[in-house]
């Protein structure tokens, strides 16, 4: 069998390791950072069970249930509760701590999701100067569009919406075929767009990044 391609940036992490060993080191980096376990932490619970039967870290057991010549199957619970279960090899228990190295590859993943999370406001607490800024919100209006020359020399139709949540409203400024795409009453998704005031109004503009999705129709 072919060894998949790492599609991440940077060195491929565990280049020594097998396919599976890879799959279980991504599923430990997991666990670990989902508990707020440190890497080093994690793994050296898994050699105090192997010697010791059982061992704590943080909030989670580990427990040695069978170890042979070639692998050791650990069980972990939080209280009552089972998280996994699963084999490690002896070649991996004895080496330095093989799960580091994937938990500091997938940190920057994690960190971009919680940004991404953090960026979602309500309509109240946008302020100019905010960017990427994503909401989910109910057009009110939409202006009728009107011809301008661009200040790149080209003409654009643009139209105002209004849009609303359960807590204010903004004006979203439409481009082009933006316009025909959404209607009074669609609830729309903006993704990564900017707060900025024009001629003393607050607005949001959805500029080449941003996007500007209908979630549901009238």
């Amino acid at each position: 069998m072919r060894n998949k391609v790492w599609a991440a940036r940077g060195r491929p992490p565990g280049r020594n390791h097998s396919y599976a060993d890879i799959r279980l080191l991504e599923y430990l980096a997991k666990i670990s950072m989902k508990h707020g376990i440190d890497s080093n932490e994690f793994f050296n619970s898994f050699l105090n069970a192997s010697q010791h039967q059982e061992s704590k870290c943080g909030k989670l057991s580990v427990e040695c249930r069978m170890r042979t010549r070639d692998y050791a199957i650990f069980l972990i619970t939080r209280g009552p509760k089972v998280v996994a279960q699963f084999p490690i090899s002896e070649r991996l228990l004895e080496g330095n701590n093989p799960i580091k190295e994937f938990t500091r590859t997938m940190a920057p993943i994690k960190n971009s999701a919680q940004e991404a999370k953090s960026n979602r406001y309500h309509i109240k607490d946008l302020r100019a100067g905010m960017k990427r800024i994503s909401i989910k919100a109910r057009v009110l209006e939409v202006s009728q569009s009107r011809l301008i020359t661009t200040r790149f020399g080209s003409y654009a139709n643009v139209a105002n919406a209004l849009i609303t949540d359960e807590t204010g409203t903004i004006q979203l400024p439409l481009w082009n075929k933006q316009i025909g795409e959404i209607s009074v009453g669609d609830l729309i998704q903006v993704e990564n767009a900017n707060v900025i005031v024009f001629r003393g109004v607050r607005q949001l503009k959805v500029g080449r990044s941003g996007k500007l999705n209908v979630v549901k129709m009238v």
